[in-house]
């Protein structure tokens, strides 16, 4: 019973988190996607253990992996939005700290941020994998995990390239806000459907 509560718990974070940041994305309101971003992964942790905790065993190692890539994702997303909300809010930082620290400058954290939804998109496949679907919601579940999986490959290499830097700062007008948005309608049905899938599950 308490696996069944913790994961549904944590489902439900994901999916609240995620509709929260879209609704706050196009309100503008920085300080809460910022905050709401670092629940996301806390919820996201509840449910890529709760995924793990049904794997069967031939599935286990997938499972075991993503679980790690998701611890990763949560402690880069957390140092990236903790400084966001304390630090760059709060001490008037210098052109030069601001450069490095500032998300919305392209700088340091903000390729930390892209690393850390890299890893994010690593656990979602290897969770993807470990997924055994029973019904047609569960297929769903599994596809959408494992097709965000791509997301790896830009998070990783274009920071490489100076686009999302560009992008950062102000060059492609609102195409930063409206790409957050899209991933967002993406991953709200895989929070809505582990919701679901926990919730038909003896844990």
């Amino acid at each position: 019973m308490m696996n069944r509560i913790i994961t549904r718990i944590g489902a439900a974070v994901v999916t609240v988190t995620v509709f929260l940041f879209a609704v706050f994305l196009i309100a503008d309101y920085s300080f809460g996607s910022y905050l709401v971003c670092m629940f996301l992964p806390l919820g996201y942790i509840m449910t890529a253990v709760g995924f793990q905790q049904e794997s069967d065993k031939g599935r286990r190692v997938a499972a075991n992996v993503g679980v790690i890539f998701s611890a990763i994702y949560a402690v880069l997303i957390l140092l990236v939005y903790f400084a966001q909300t304390t630090s760059v809010r709060l001490d008037g930082l210098n052109d030069q700290a601001a450069q490095i620290l500032d998300y919305r400058k392209g700088g340091l954290l903000f390729n930390y941020d892209l690393l850390g939804y890299g890893m994010m998109a690593l656990s979602t496949f290897f969770i993807g994998l470990s997924i055994k679907p029973q019904t047609k919601a569960d297929k769903w579940l599994k596809a959408l995990l494992m097709i965000h999986g791509v997301f790896f490959i830009s998070c990783f290499v274009m920071p490489m390239t100076g686009m999302f830097t560009k992008m950062a700062n102000g060059n492609s007008g609102n195409g930063g806000t409206i790409a957050l948005v899209i991933w967002c309608a993406y991953f709200l049905p895989i929070g809505i459907l582990s919701f679901l899938h926990f919730g038909k599950k003896k844990q």
